[in-house]
């Protein structure tokens, strides 16, 4: 399971995706604080546990359960945010067939530019023509409509709240859990969401 989720550098025309290493933790530090507010739903580190923060996922990337990445900007050349593959799921004699996209965040300064859109075309495309899935999921706080908003523009389809799934990181809500609406992309469904995320790049060009 581990090897299938080593993937390798994902390049786009905005954004190049990298494994995550502690190289990329100066460009974060700086990326996390631009903007707090924009926060409000998802857990983001600060720029003293960034450190931290790059261990943990590398220690889920060595039980192979994560591979994390961080978000460069071509345009910079810096590291404005992260994204993973996680939660990936097996059958016997199928292998893998379905895998989350998720843990992912940008800095203020590199929302709305057409990164987080290009993004995930290179993840979408990465699981199903590599990793060979037949599903993509897609999860977020409930309450989050900015995060929903952008699952859906990005061609997921939303299936429904799952009542308390997980912890919460909203302010002043620790020890409470969250209603989380889960968000998927099928196989079949998939060349109709490629085409429409490849217009909408270029569109923005």
């Amino acid at each position: 399971m581990e090897s299938l989720l080593e993937g390798p550098v994902l390049q786009g025309e905005r954004v190049r995706l990298e494994p995550l290493g502690h190289h990329h933790a100066a460009d974060l530090a700086a990326a996390v604080e631009e903007d707090r507010d924009r926060y409000g739903f998802t857990w983001v580190p600060r720029a003293r546990e960034v450190g931290d923060y790059i261990d943990q996922h590398l220690e889920r990337r060595a039980q192979g359960t994560l591979a994390p990445y961080a978000q460069i900007d071509l345009g910079t050349g810096r590291a404005v945010g992260a994204t993973a593959f996680w939660d990936p799921r097996s059958l016997p004699g199928r292998g893998l067939y379905a895998i989350e996209v998720g843990f992912t965040w940008l800095a203020a300064s590199a929302q709305g530019t057409g990164l987080n859109a290009e993004a995930k075309l290179l993840l979408f495309r990465h699981a199903f023509t590599v990793f060979g899935v037949d599903r993509v999921d897609l999860k977020t706080d409930a309450r989050n409509a900015r995060s929903r908003a952008a699952i859906e523009a990005a061609g997921a389809t939303f299936e429904g709240v799952l009542r308390n799934w997980s912890r919460s990181w909203v302010p002043g809500e620790d020890g409470r859990l969250r209603d989380s609406a889960i968000f998927s992309i099928t196989r079949a469904e998939w060349p109709e969401v490629e085409a429409a995320l490849e217009q909408r790049l270029a569109r923005l060009r």
